[in-house]
């Protein structure tokens, strides 16, 4: 029986790719170019195609509307902020209200020991030319859809304001009141049937690097074993100055058995 593969594309939105887009990933448009002809040429033997979208509103936790100094500015783009300044009154939510979930909120993320919370330029808006598919890729994929007459899977995350969603399984913090931010088992099984699953988009650093920790560190028996994974390294790239947590994500997960190719070796 012939192998079964399954493409997940992380985040391939204009925002990211295009060097005019709000928070633009150094590379990502030739990495769409390169991940676009791969879809060309290898589209007879892919099963299925998974793409996640980062839907963002203008207000969340990591854009700078949702918190204010003591002089009533916000952030500017790439402050990190820190448990310790939240506690010290240092950074507050632009709505009190916020205040004490938040303080929960980067304690929480402090407590994963993952990534301290950044400030990122407002991005991906749900609606915006920005949230779309790269025009690229995009034709790329509308045509496969058309020629397998087969639906892509399209998976929103990021609309829940008061936690970060890097990776499509799960939230960094999920919210016990939002489906939304929790498990997405519906793409972990669909994966999981897949005898090798091919990885690609953006970015390398932190959504693409999340994403693929969380399909193979879910709950016993609800996994993604990494040697099933293929990850297309030159159609992924990391944000501007976190390129070491690229290089740790992929140390990590090669070690564990994920394999790397190019898209022209694949």
């Amino acid at each position: 029986m012939a192998e079964t593969l399954a493409l997940l594309i992380v985040d391939p939105q204009r925002d990211f790719c295009d060097p005019q887009g709000a928070l633009y990933v150094g590379g990502a448009e030739r990495d769409m170019d390169r991940l676009a002809e791969f879809v060309r040429r290898q589209g007879a033997g892919i099963g299925a195609i998974h793409v996640t979208l980062d839907s963002h509103h203008p207000v969340d936790v990591a854009h700078p509307a949702y918190w204010r100094d003591a002089d009533g500015h916000q952030p500017a783009p790439f402050t990190l902020i820190s448990t310790a300044e939240v506690e010290s009154g240092r950074w507050r939510t632009a709505d009190p209200a916020w205040q004490a979930r938040a303080l929960a909120y980067v304690r929480a993320l402090e407590a994963r020991q993952r990534y301290q919370l950044c400030i990122w330029p407002p991005h991906c808006l749900i609606g915006s030319p920005g949230h779309a598919v790269f025009p690229v890729l995009f034709d790329a994929l509308a045509s496969w859809e058309l020629e397998r007459l087969r639906p892509i899977q399209y998976v929103l995350k990021g609309d829940n304001i008061h936690t970060e969603h890097y990776s499509a399984v799960q939230a960094e913090v999920p919210d016990p009141q939002d489906p939304a931010t929790q498990s997405n088992r519906g793409l972990v099984d669909a994966l999981r049937r897949a005898d090798r699953v091919i990885v690609a988009g953006e970015a390398g650093s932190h959504c693409v690097a999340n994403t693929v920790r969380d399909l193979t560190d879910a709950q016993a028996g609800d996994t993604v074993d990494p040697a099933r994974i293929v990850l297309l390294e030159d159609a992924v790239s990391p944000v501007a100055g976190f390129e070491e947590f690229q290089e740790q994500f992929l140390r990590d997960l090669t070690a564990r058995g994920m394999a790397r190719a190019k898209t022209t070796e694949f």
